[in-house]
């Protein structure tokens, strides 16, 4: 992702380092058109609030996470200080973070980088219970995702159904080299309309997108978040159960039309649990 022949701090009290092939700093600033701050940072596992409040932090920064732990900026005075500012905090909690200044040269492009922050811009970098804008879409249009589907396309399809195009008609493709026809939309999928913003899954990133404020949703997010990005960000107790159902599924249906309708059966018992509960 970033390469450097060194790491070399430019200030004592501040972890800011530089990964460049040349050791003139004016030369590197001519010779790279885009360069970036990088955001690395681990933190403690208490308190828990910590890792929510940093998250929604960078958010408020604009900043989107290219990794689990590192998150992404254009380079500038005010963005840099902004970091230097949440290092600290970070580090006052007994955690760690490192800001590096560095060029993109694999796993994921400068052009993919600007449309994730072009995305995060959109929303305004706002708070996981406001909503920026609302999508809407014309009853009756084309759904492409991936073929093979699992959770995130599973769910993202019972979403897309039951709550924003009730006549939606489903299409899986490859996962690359597919070119969109005239109104399909993609989601799950890369270039998709929808799709992983930040550290959202698509399933979140709809929910948020098409304003979908239902705290039923929100948990089911939560735990397909978790099931798909493989992390313990949540840590819902019905998470594990919900992993072994679509897993279930999955194994027990080979055709992605099936595994949509198996999947919808359970997440429509699904959500009316959490109805119930008031999460």
């Amino acid at each position: 992702m970033a390469r450097g022949k060194g790491l070399t701090p430019k200030d004592h009290n501040d972890t800011v380092e530089s990964m460049n092939d040349s050791g003139d700093a004016n030369a590197e600033g001519e010779a790279s058109a885009h360069r970036w701050l990088l955001f690395i940072h681990q933190l403690p596992p208490k308190p828990d609030y910590l890792r929510v409040k940093i998250r929604r932090r960078l958010r408020k920064l604009g900043a989107v996470a290219i990794k689990q732990t590192v998150y992404a900026l254009p380079s500038s005075e005010e963005a840099l200080e902004d970091l230097q500012w949440l290092r600290r905090e970070i580090e006052a909690e007994g955690g760690s973070a490192v800001i590096a200044e560095a060029d993109l040269i694999g796993g994921i492009s400068d052009e993919e980088l600007e449309a994730m922050l072009e995305t995060e811009r959109g929303l305004g970098g706002v708070e996981d219970t406001e909503v920026a804008t609302t999508h809407q879409v014309e009853p009756g249009r084309t759904w492409v995702t991936r073929q093979n589907v699992h959770v995130d396309r599973i769910a993202s399809a019972w979403l897309i159904r039951r709550f924003i195009d009730m006549e939606a008609r489903f299409k899986f493709v490859a996962a690359r080299g597919y070119k969109p026809k005239r109104g399909e939309l993609r989601f799950d999928m890369f270039e998709a309309e929808y799709t992983h913003v930040g550290e959202d899954c698509t399933f979140q990133t709809l929910v948020r997108q098409f304003g979908l404020r239902d705290s039923a949703l929100r948990a089911i997010g939560e735990a397909v978040h978790d099931i798909d990005c493989k992390d313990e960000q949540f840590n819902r107790p019905e998470t594990a159960g919900i992993s072994g159902l679509i897993s279930g599924i999955v194994q027990a249906h080979s055709d992605d039309h099936a595994r949509i309708e198996r999947g919808s059966a359970v997440l429509d018992d699904l959500y009316a649990f959490f109805r119930k509960q008031r999460v």
